[in-house]
């Protein structure tokens, strides 16, 4: 039965949706709020010298991989060009409606006959209401810039300064020669504090709350993170959710050895960044901190914060003043661009109170089976919301997941009362004895990838691990590899039209 399908957003998650829903003969109309698609690598939304934390060969679709001349860690340009070419190869563009926004959306008998959209289109009137039967919200995790106020601003602006939010910092040339203050010490505020001493502004602080542990490109400046930090060995340190208890006494056991890989993990970290000497060595132990928030290091960010080109400061803004701002320890920092680097609100606006309740505890905690559907919103489902430091790929298996799921094609399919079990064990796990994973709202898959992975392809009817047991316990995570796996699946539904084959899969 081909259905209408609505997919919300055009970037990484939203194109991987509107390819899952197609293949499996479904009409489907995505909406894009910006006049490009990309999502968080749209060109008007990119600062410039934004690149992936994650390696080329990871941050990729399963069955479409990053050209090689791409750079290990690609540029925000490369990867807008990269999802532009995937939705040119696999025929999108003609699907997807740009400049338009999802100003409301109401579910028709409580959401079970599908949902009513109101979207306002590019000429920014609101059209008329269009109902569809099944809805993907695909618009992670980045949805609307934080700005933090602080008092003093119209005085600061009004003799010259500026403030911006990274996301609107995209000319590289307004940096040079200006006193920059960074707020933040996410990887966007150290990407822009390090770019405007390489951009020659006169001065650059980084103003902090918390120092964090950051990871380098290479440990010890010779080996990929990705062999240290992306495989089903290092993920087995971790204790998941659901354990066993034949698996929480493993975990017992091992614990000692566990320790030790930490502290020698950081003893690395503190002498190749030369932590101790800056004082920017974090008092949180290091396994607490490997969630979607662990950053990777800016190349060069601590040794300009050494020879004195960044100037750090624990703290927040205080205040504004005339000619930059004043700390929360009282520094006086002379500025006159001010950067907020300080990450992004996700919110569902188009989603009225109690659909948002029913999707959202009060802490903040979200109620997704798989990270993917609410059982009491059964046609309405979540791609991309599994966030992993494997973004493309959590997508791609997210979103054929979700179409199996709806036309009731997975291998066995999962009951409400299942699915609202499983959903209420793993809230209590992450508040009780793990916290750390409750970041972004409990969404983050990290570091479990390699499971969660293996719990889609499982309910979906796929082999789940390489065969080598080398391979698949000692290898970084391969999205070529899940694509290889996922052809072990069923086909999608009988009757779908095939998904055009890509024009020009880069090689």
């Amino acid at each position: 039965m081909t259905r209408s399908v609505l997919v919300i957003g055009g970037g990484i998650s939203g194109l991987a949706a509107a390819k899952a829903f197609r293949a499996h003969g479904h009409a489907v109309t995505v909406v894009e709020k910006a006049d490009d698609l990309g999502g968080v690598w749209d060109r008007a939304r990119s600062y410039p010298g934004v690149k992936t934390q994650t390696p080329r060969d990871i941050y990729a679709y399963p069955d479409f991989p990053m050209p090689r001349d791409y750079s290990e860690w690609p540029s925000g340009a490369q990867v807008h060009a990269y999802l532009s070419r995937y939705a040119d190869a696999y025929g999108l563009r003609p699907l997807i409606r740009l400049g338009t926004a999802v100003e409301a959306l109401t579910p028709v008998a409580g959401g079970t006959e599908g949902w009513t959209a109101r979207l306002r289109d590019p000429g920014g009137s609101v059209g008329a209401e269009e109902r569809f039967d099944r809805v993907v919200v695909a618009t992670g995790q980045f949805s609307r810039p934080n700005k933090p106020v602080f008092p003093g601003l119209d005085a600061f602006t009004a003799a010259g300064g500026a403030l911006l939010h990274s996301s609107e910092h995209l000319d590289a040339s307004r940096v040079a020669g200006r006193r920059i203050a960074v707020l933040g010490f996410s990887k966007s505020a150290t990407d822009v504090a390090v770019h405007a001493v390489e951009q020659g502004a006169a001065a650059v602080a980084l103003i902090h709350r918390a120092v964090a542990w950051k990871i380098p490109y290479f440990f010890g400046g010779a080996l990929n993170f990705k062999r240290i930090l992306y495989t089903r060995l290092a993920e087995a340190m971790f204790l998941p959710f659901d354990a066993s208890p034949a698996r929480r006494a493993a975990q017992r056991l091992f614990a000692p050895l566990t320790w030790a890989n930490w502290r020698a993990l950081e003893a690395l970290l503190t002498l190749q960044f030369g932590l101790r000497h800056l004082g920017l060595r974090p008092a949180e132990q290091i396994e607490e901190t490997i969630h979607c928030a662990l950053g990777v290091e800016t190349p060069g960010f601590y040794r300009m914060i050494a020879d004195g080109r960044i100037r750090a400061l624990r703290g927040t803004i205080a205040s504004y003043r005339e000619d930059g701002v004043v700390a929360s320890g009282g520094e006086k920092i002379d500025a006159d661009l001010v950067i907020l680097a300080t990450g992004w609100h996700q919110e569902l606006s188009f989603l009225a109170e109690p659909e948002h309740a029913l999707l959202v505890e009060p802490d903040g905690a979200w109620r997704l089976y798989r990270q993917i559907v609410n059982p009491r919103l059964p046609n309405l489902g979540f791609v991309g919301f599994n966030s992993s430091f494997a973004t493309t790929l959590s997508a791609d298996l997210g979103a054929r997941w979700l179409a199996r799921y709806w036309d009731g094609m997975l291998a066995r399919q999962p009951t409400a009362p299942e699915m609202e079990a499983e959903i209420g064990r793993s809230l209590a796990w992450r508040r009780s004895e793990r916290p750390a994973a409750a970041g972004y709202g409990g969404l983050c898959v990290a570091p479990w990838h390699h499971r969660h992975f293996a719990q889609l392809l499982a309910d979906m009817g796929a082999r789940t691990r390489p065969a080598n047991p080398v391979a698949a316990w000692l290898l970084p995570l391969d999205p070529a590899v899940y694509g290889r796996l996922l052809e072990t699946a069923p086909p999608p539904r009988p009757a779908a039209p095939p998904v055009p084959e890509p024009e020009q899969v880069p090689a």
